[in-house]
């Protein structure tokens, strides 16, 4: 049983050397290797689903847009690698730092900015006051607008972490009462295996679905702005 159920979430370490560069490069290895002609069925399986994936999710963009499909399909794949892996034994979750995930939303949410302000400076400021504001309201709306757009690179980063954090927080409190009741209830440790089993095919949909959702929130971003 941990002493403290935060110390699954501190930086491994190799001989002192900390592994949290070599935990977030894994995934970038998994997903960067040397195109081939005949690809078995997993790559193929992959790439239609990928592919699917995409179609639905960029559809709605412009032409400008369009062309960031393969830093988005790159990025999903990523965050769902790194929120999966997380989930075997004696591995790192990098997406439960707050400090990756801010430094993977701020800026691609930045850039989503620029590129408005660059393509459609216009459309790009109008979205800073709502159609229809009283005119005493004007400067209130605008910096109400303001600070709404700076949050959300914020509530990116945030909810990621909150999502992942929790949920293994909530499998290492059922896993150790589990053990605790190995010897004493065996009847109620066999529940909550069950429910430890539950719960894991429940964090793995929370998984991809958190890489879902912040893939989707930069589109809709990239949408307003190109």
């Amino acid at each position: 049983m941990n002493m403290n159920m935060f110390e699954q979430f501190a930086s491994p370490e190799l001989l002192s050397i900390p592994t949290f560069i070599l935990s977030m490069l894994i995934p970038t290895m998994m997903i960067n290797h040397k195109p081939s002609l005949i690809g078995n069925r997993t790559t193929t399986a992959t790439t239609w689903l990928l592919k699917k994936i995409m179609l639905n999710m960029t559809n709605q963009l412009t032409i400008t847009g369009q062309k960031w499909s393969s830093l988005l399909s790159s990025l999903l794949i990523m965050i769902l690698l790194s929120n999966t892996l997380g989930l075997l034994p004696y591995t790192y979750t990098t997406t439960s730092q707050l400090s990756m995930n801010m430094a993977l939303a701020v800026p691609l949410w930045l850039a989503t900015v620029i590129t408005g302000m660059l393509k459609k400076p216009t459309a790009t400021l109008a979205h800073m006051l709502p159609e229809g504001s009283p005119t005493p309201l004007i400067p209130f709306m605008i910096m109400i607008e303001t600070v709404s757009l700076l949050m959300r690179p914020i509530a990116l980063g945030v909810r990621l972490t909150a999502n992942i954090t929790a949920g293994h927080l909530l499998m290492t409190m059922v896993s150790s009462a589990t053990l605790n009741l190995l010897n004493s209830h065996f009847t109620l440790s066999i529940i909550m295996t069950i429910l430890l089993l539950l719960l894991t095919l429940l964090e793995l949909a929370v998984a991809c679905i958190q890489a879902y959702v912040f893939v989707l929130l930069l589109i809709l971003y990239l949408k307003e702005n190109t």
